[in-house]
């Protein structure tokens, strides 16, 4: 034998990973440079907060140049005002629409949560906390009410919220104008309490109302929550599939309930600004709000069938809402539109979230 052939005899072919692989050359990098460039613009370009945060830069740029005033810090003064306590709820609203649940009954329950504040507080000649923290039990309990219903009977939420509003609405004419003899209730600022209230609810700082403080807080608070912890991976899971989540051991009576208390609790915040901003609560206060607050989630990015949503995109949907609705007026637009606008912008809305949805599955699968 050959000494060719003896070694031939001995040695193990080369695989495919023995044998010395060429350098990735500048272009492969710049190809996956270029590539992963694209995928971060696609991302973001696809993401709820995209399509609602060009739309409020949009509308802002279009208002200020009709009429320079909308953009005066007076002029954000003002359409700060309404959109950060609707904000407020829409990042509660959104939160439940992302578990897949709906809350007719929290436009009525902002004025409701005023009402018991108002009514505690003046016909037991107490101080003011002591009805805060009474409306504040009645709206936990009206919330958990909700949620235990929705989960027990399997009935749609939409249903079950609708009934718990007008009970409500039955209820806030009733109880008022039987205590009261009118359906408003003044004079609250004349109770101990009512300083330390106003600081904390009804105050200014720069000329902006603290509730918008309280938006942002909220805001990030429930950006955390939905994007950073367990609960969120629940609520998002809860929405998307609740079967499939119960299967791998998500307490989805647990999630729904909470959200519901969630809507609920967020409702009372708005009622106590509110009361204690005009020292008086009405019977009339958050009567057909609920829409508005469904409308801020899905121009963010919320799907009417549940499972995603953004809580920054609500508040921002939240934005665009308080600045056409003060921008309108100063560019001389009929009022009577802005309800119109309301309902073109909700459509336009869920024809986006639903291409977003059919987009990112594409590219998903």
């Amino acid at each position: 034998m050959t000494m060719a052939q003896n070694l031939n005899a001995h040695s193990t072919p080369l695989t495919s990973a023995d044998a010395p692989q060429p350098a990735p050359s500048k272009a492969s990098h710049d190809a996956d440079d270029r590539q992963l460039t694209v995928s971060r613009f696609r991302r973001i370009f696809m993401s709820p907060e995209f399509g609602s945060a060009f739309a409020a830069v949009v509308v802002f740029a279009g208002f200020a140049i009709i009429s320079p005033a909308f953009a005066s810090q007076a002029g954000i003064g003002n359409f700060l005002d309404p959109a950060a306590t609707l904000g407020i709820m829409a990042v509660a609203v959104a939160l439940l629409m992302i578990g897949g649940e709906f809350d007719l009954s929290t436009g009525v329950m902002t004025g409701s949560t005023a009402l018991v504040t108002a009514l505690v507080t003046t016909q037991l000649n107490t101080n003011i906390w002591y009805g805060m923290l009474a409306s504040l039990v009645f709206a936990l309990a009206i919330g958990f009410f909700n949620g235990f219903l929705v989960q027990k009977t399997k009935l749609p939420s939409f249903i079950i919220t609708l009934g718990t509003m007008f009970m409500l609405w039955g209820l806030n004419y009733a109880v008022t104008t039987n205590l009261t003899k009118q359906v408003t209730v003044s004079g609250i600022s004349e109770y101990n309490g009512f300083d330390s209230a106003k600081a904390l609810f009804g105050s200014s700082v720069g000329g902006f109302q603290v509730s918008l403080i309280w938006w942002i807080a909220l805001t990030i608070v429930g950006i955390v929550l939905l994007t950073r912890t367990k609960i969120g991976n629940w609520i998002a899971a809860v929405g998307g599939n609740a079967t499939g989540a119960l299967a791998v051991g998500v307490p989805v009576a647990k999630v729904r309930i909470g959200l519901f208390m969630g809507t609920a609790a967020a409702a009372w915040l708005v009622g106590q600004l509110t009361v204690v901003r005009y020292s008086s609560a009405t019977v009339t206060t958050g009567i057909g709000a609920e829409f508005n607050f469904i409308i801020a989630a899905v121009i963010g990015g919320c799907l009417l069938t549940g499972g995603a949503g953004s809580i920054l995109g609500a508040s921002i949907g939240a934005l665009i809402f308080g600045m056409v609705q003060q921008g309108m007026p100063l560019a001389g637009f009929p009022s009577e539109l802005f309800k119109f606008f309301l309902g073109a912008i909700l459509l336009v809305a869920v024809f986006i979230n639903l291409y977003l949805k059919k987009k990112s599955q594409a590219v998903g699968s």
